[in-house]
């Protein structure tokens, strides 16, 4: 059964509707704060995304991406589309929030009300996703905006996570960042459906295109040959052969759907959904006066972890107190 919205949330749904900017911010913030109406705000726009042409940008930290991203949102814009961009950053150790300013890596478009940027922490998520990443790219595709990009922190040896959420996975990399051999080891290779060797100017630029190419050939293909590109971001070369690219690739998604890789998708979508769910309301619970007399004995030993949960496990009522809650008595009361 869907939840009903509160009055509240209804009203800000609707200016959302009207393509209200500061509707659109408001409810990314609810998102990303996995407020406890976000599970009715999703079903609610559901039906209206899946329009935008996602493309994911990876890759190691220092090779370009926010400036390859930038030029990439001019192109966009002189073809008159409204481009969106997710930044998901590295998180504060001390807030959590986002560390880099998406402002300033893109400041060139600040004023431009044909784009909107929006930056994400990644709060320790695997793969530098967060798990609200998801949810606003549907907020972004329902309210309008195609292409959304998604430029991911870098962080760690693997952004793979990234397959799952884009239509296109962009890969960049720079000479100085090694050879073909460590974009193999990060498992890279396997998600690019667009290699860009940026910095395309520097020493070993044409080379780790050589071996890229190689890597492309030896992995074999039926259907989609994966491009090798050498760009020059901060110069403002190869960006068209970049947006060729990934206009060709959205082409070739129209007209070569796999069907059983789209349902695999759905159900880890369903599945990820599921567990959040689950694990926010089992979250909630623990902090309410229903359970506070279980939290209490296992903080003082009286009972183990294990004992603990299976007594709540087996009984009926404590479940269905602590996964449907009216929507008057969620924890912050607010939506």
């Amino acid at each position: 059964m869907t939840q009903r919205l509160s009055p509240k949330l209804s009203a800000l749904l609707e200016r959302f509707y009207q393509r209200d900017r500061n509707a659109l911010a408001r409810l990314i913030t609810l998102v990303e704060n996995r407020e406890v109406s976000v599970a009715a705000l999703m079903d609610s726009i559901y039906s209206r995304a899946g329009r935008a042409h996602v493309i994911g940008f990876t890759g190691p930290p220092g090779a370009g991406k926010s400036t390859l991203v930038s030029r990439l949102i001019t192109r966009y814009r002189n073809l008159g589309s409204e481009v969106a961009v997710l930044a998901i950053d590295p998180s504060s150790p001390f807030s959590g929030g986002a560390v880099l300013g998406d402002r300033i890596r893109m400041a060139d478009h600040f004023t431009d009300h044909g784009v909107y940027i929006r930056s994400l922490s990644t709060r320790g998520s695997h793969g530098g996703l967060s798990r609200a990443a998801r949810e606003t790219m549907l907020v972004l595709d329902a309210f309008g905006y195609d292409p959304i990009l998604v430029e991911t922190a870098g962080v760690g040896q693997t952004e793979l996570a990234i397959m799952d959420l884009a239509h296109t996975t962009v890969v960049v990399t720079v000479p100085e960042s090694g050879d073909s051999i460590q974009v193999l080891k990060a498992g890279l290779n396997e998600i690019a459906d667009i290699f860009v060797v940026n910095k395309g100017d520097r020493p070993g630029a044409q080379r780790l295109k050589t071996e890229l190419e190689l890597s492309v050939k030896l992995k074999g293909s039926q259907g989609w040959r994966v491009p090798v590109l050498v760009a020059e971001a901060v110069n403002d070369k190869g960006i068209d052969e970049v947006l060729r690219a990934i206009t060709d690739h959205r082409a070739y998604l129209a007209t070569n759907s796999d069907s059983e890789v789209d349902k695999e998708k759905r159900l880890r979508e369903f599945r990820e959904i599921l567990t959040t769910e689950l694990s926010e309301k089992a979250s909630r619970a623990l902090k309410s006066e229903a359970l506070a007399h279980v939290v209490a004995d296992v903080k003082e030993g009286k009972v183990n972890p294990y004992e603990a949960t299976q007594s709540i496990l087996s009984d009926l009522a404590v479940l269905a107190r602590m996964f449907v809650v009216p929507l008057e008595k969620t924890a912050r009361g607010q939506w």
